[in-house]
């Protein structure tokens, strides 16, 4: 059975059926007459069907589906019709071409997604005379249209001809259209429907084929055909001709690529790849200062890259080393400048105060001087936060002409981080030692090592035993790094160290460090900081540079009391800042402000004062004495508070003591006992009293021997019930004999008790010497009582009944 005889007899077997062609040409005129006046109408979306060819279609359209069911219920013929907008989901009678092609239904496929496919063979043209119906499906009286076909001729045969040369060359350059459509062309006899079946193969605009199908003239739809098929032509010649010069680029470019490729692969077997690389380094190195052994580590590296291919791992590990031992300042240092004088001036400008540590400074300078050269020393400025540490030694960089390089040591607990990782490891890297110099290109900086004393320790080592290498200038001149497996000379190398807490530096390494104190500053020192770099920094950070603003003493020195508590000056820095922000706003909103920043100003902008001086003035009980400690942010006031109760004599200690401070308050208790005689205490009833010993602020750790005489008269003051003397202050440490011992940090814990409203300070005689150190501008005001024993204590602090 032929395909003709499938389409005839409508069969089932039919599973899949393209764009064919028939066997005949035109409707035969016995079948004309059978054909209905009115016809059921579907649209088509961007195709249009000629008579004798054989179309799938899909319909999913309610419309569509109902006419199909109608026509296959009848003697399956149908109408299509193109829809002029191909976006129009429900297009109207007159949004649809007039002129269409009557159909047969030849093939019937419902799809998973309910959708229809149809096969339709088309049969004759028709027009619309009218619409019948709309609903549920368009219905319309037909005109049927007879082709006119012309008589045979040269130029007409011609015509033919050319249609069929141009739509096989259209097919050979086209590679979306099948090479069976080509086939199909060639045995197509019937000249009207080879014309119908180009044009329904044709890539032109719907118009353009709707006006082939209207045209009743098969010379002139053949003629307009020929002419589509040329501009068809034309540009199926201009896409492949852009398509072949792409793909000419294309292989160009793969054809380099692959030739560059093999170039590199030979000359990766002539090991020549990476000559130019070494011949570098080599020159480089030739530039070098360096020693004979580490000009020999070097040419090591290079011996060894002459030796390896550039893909093996270890070749980038050892070039890496080569560039690093390149990049190092190998015997380079900058020339000091000592000229002392200078020097002087460009700390005074940078730094308020500071008299014995700027002296130890020029010492170590004038030493330098003289002499030329020396190992250099390792200073180490200990104090609290905030008062000029990095700062100062950034300074000593800038007065003799070094570069400054800055290393956080605060939690640092991997050894490896200064000596460095073994090669061998993945990853590796110099130490930051190391590193640093590479960044200062300079063997001879001014290198701080900050936060020396928040150095960490666990399983991977212990930093702090790496750093006496480092800080021993016995040492440090071969400093051996793991990385760089070669020695090192560091003794031209200032290291400045800076800490907080001296006790948290192991004893080893503190041993090779020379120790300058940097104690707090005084209200007046502060005063003086604030005028000359707080205030001109911050109106320069806020934008008030052009504007004069005037604080006066009084009202700096508010702002102290007020508002801060610290020996540096960190935070009045922030709260300058606050004020700064303040005046700034009042300018950005165009209000008017005074040159001179009174009292109301600085209220205004930092709200009601945080801190007050005679937060106790008013407490005046007894058992409550005021105690002077040292904290790592300076001194500051320790109250301390003993209440009395029946019981068994049981002592009890909070607010969060350590464990020196538990047994400063049981030597205490101790003592007393021992002379209650002296005090006219009943030694009983020390057996029948239970003592609570307090610290406020309990959240904070307290430890230390300087509170043992403020402890002693605490508890000599709540039992004898005499109270302690006003605006009273003291430190010192206690032994069970009675004496009083020396305590540090003096200078901290004197200024903090001026801070707090005291006027009177006991102390140790043999600390007379650390308060005569002391400006006495500082302590004006301040009465101080010097005792070795703690029955001067008691005389002077208890007041009798």
């Amino acid at each position: 059975m032929n395909l003709k005889d499938l389409i005839n007899n409508n069969t089932n077997d039919l599973e899949f059926l393209p764009i064919v062609p028939l066997g005949e040409t035109e409707i035969q005129e016995e079948d004309k007459k059978k054909l209905p006046k009115e016809l059921p109408i579907i649209a088509l979306r961007n195709t249009v069907l000629f008579p004798n060819v054989v179309l799938p279609i899909t319909v999913a359209r309610d419309k569509s589906l109902q006419a199909i069911e109608a026509v296959q219920k009848g003697d399956g013929l149908i109408g299509v019709l193109a829809q002029k907008d191909a976006n129009n989901e429900h297009p109207d009678t007159d949004e649809i071409y007039s002129v269409g092609t009557v159909a047969k239904i030849i093939k019937h496929i419902k799809l998973p997604d309910g959708n229809t496919t149809l096969f339709i063979m088309g049969r004759m043209r028709f027009e619309v005379k009218k619409y019948t119906q709309s609903n549920p499906y368009l219905k319309a009286e037909v005109k049927y249209l007879d082709d006119k076909f012309p008589k045979a001729d040269k130029e007409y045969d011609a015509m033919i001809s050319s249609m069929k040369d141009i739509a096989e060359r259209i097919i050979q350059l086209s590679p979306n259209i099948q090479l069976e459509t080509g086939m199909m062309l060639k045995n197509i006899e019937s000249h009207s429907f080879l014309i119908h079946f180009i044009a329904t193969n044709l890539d032109a605009k719907l118009s353009e084929k709707q006006q082939l199908l209207e045209m009743s003239d098969i010379r002139e739809r053949t003629s307009q055909l020929l002419t589509l098929l040329q501009a068809d032509l034309q540009m199926a010649e201009l896409k492949n001709e852009i398509t072949n010069k792409a793909r000419g680029e294309m292989d160009k470019q793969q054809r380099e690529y692959f030739l560059q490729q093999q170039l590199k692969s030979i000359k990766d077997e002539l090991n020549e790849g990476n000559e130019k690389e070494i011949s570098d380094l080599r020159k480089k190195g030739e530039a070098k200062k360096w020693n004979t052994k580490t000009e020999e580590v070097f040419y090591k590296d290079i011996e060894k890259l002459e030796r390896m291919h550039p893909s093996t791992p270890d070749y980038s590990i050892v070039y890496n080393h080569a560039e690093l031992m390149l990049d190092l300042p190998w015997n380079e240092y900058t020339t000091d400048k000592y000229d002392l004088k200078k020097v002087m001036k460009v700390m005074d400008a940078d730094h308020f105060g500071m008299e014995k540590i700027k002296e130890r400074i020029l010492e170590y300078l004038a030493v330098l001087k003289l002499k030329g050269d020396m190992k250099s020393p390792i200073l180490c400025f200990v104090g609290p936060p905030g008062i000029g540490k990095t700062s100062l030694a950034h300074s000593i960089a800038k007065a003799i002409n070094r570069t400054f390089v800055r290393l956080s040591l605060g939690g640092v607990s991997d050894e490896s981080e200064l000596r460095g990782h073994r090669k061998t490891y993945i990853g590796a890297m110099p130490g930051r030692i190391i590193q640093s110099l590479k960044k200062a290109k300079s063997s001879n900086p001014v290198f701080i090592l900050d936060e020396i004393d928040k150095l960490g320790k666990d399983f991977k080592g212990d930093p702090s035993s790496a750093m006496l290498e480092i800080l021993d200038p016995e040492q440090n001149h071969s400093f051996y790094d793991n990385y760089l497996e070669t020695e090192y000379d560091l003794s031209k190398v200032l290291f400045i160290a800076t800490a907080n807490n001296l006790s948290a530096i192991p004893h080893a390494l503190r041993d090779r460090l020379e120790i300058i104190n940097l104690s707090g500053y005084a209200i007046e020192e502060k005063i003086e900081i604030a005028k000359k770099h707080l205030i001109p920094k911050q109106k320069e950070a806020h934008g008030l540079a052009d504007y004069k603003l005037n604080f006066s003493n009084t009202v700096l020195q508010q702002l102290i009391e007020s508002y801060t508590r610290e020996s540096g000056v960190r935070e009045l820095d922030r709260k300058v800042a606050g004020v700064m922000r303040h005046l700034a706003m009042d300018v950005a909103l165009e209000k008017a402000i005074s040159p001179t920043v009174k009292a109301e100003v600085v209220r205004t902008a930092l709200g009601r004062p945080v801190y007050m001086n005679d937060e106790y003035a008013s407490v005046n009980i007894p058992g409550i004495v005021m105690g002077l400690a040292w904290t790592y942010v300076g001194g500051d006031i320790l109250f301390i508070e003993t209440i009395l109760s029946k019981g068994k004599g049981i002592l009890t200690l909070t607010g969060n003591l350590g464990n020196v401070m538990k047994e400063s308050a049981t030597t205490a208790l101790s003592y007393l006992k021992a002379h209650s005689d002296t005090y006219n205490i009943p030694i009983g009833r020390f057996d029948e009293t239970n003592i609570h010993v307090h610290v406020p602020e309990g959240a904070q750790p307290k430890d230390g021997p300087s509170a043992g005489i403020t402890m002693l008269t605490s508890l000599a003051s709540a039992f004898t019930g005499r109270k302690v003397r006003n605006r009273l202050a003291m430190t010192g440490e206690i032994t069970l004999r009675g004496q009083v011992l020396p305590v540090g940090g003096i200078k901290e814990k004197i200024l903090a008790a001026k801070r707090s409203g005291a006027k009177e300070i006991i102390l140790c005689a043999q600390n007379r010497s650390d308060v005569e150190e002391i400006t006495p501008a500082f302590i004006k005001g301040l009465k101080f009582h010097y005792v070795t024993q703690m029955k001067e204590v008691l005389d002077l602090a208890l007041v009798k009944k």
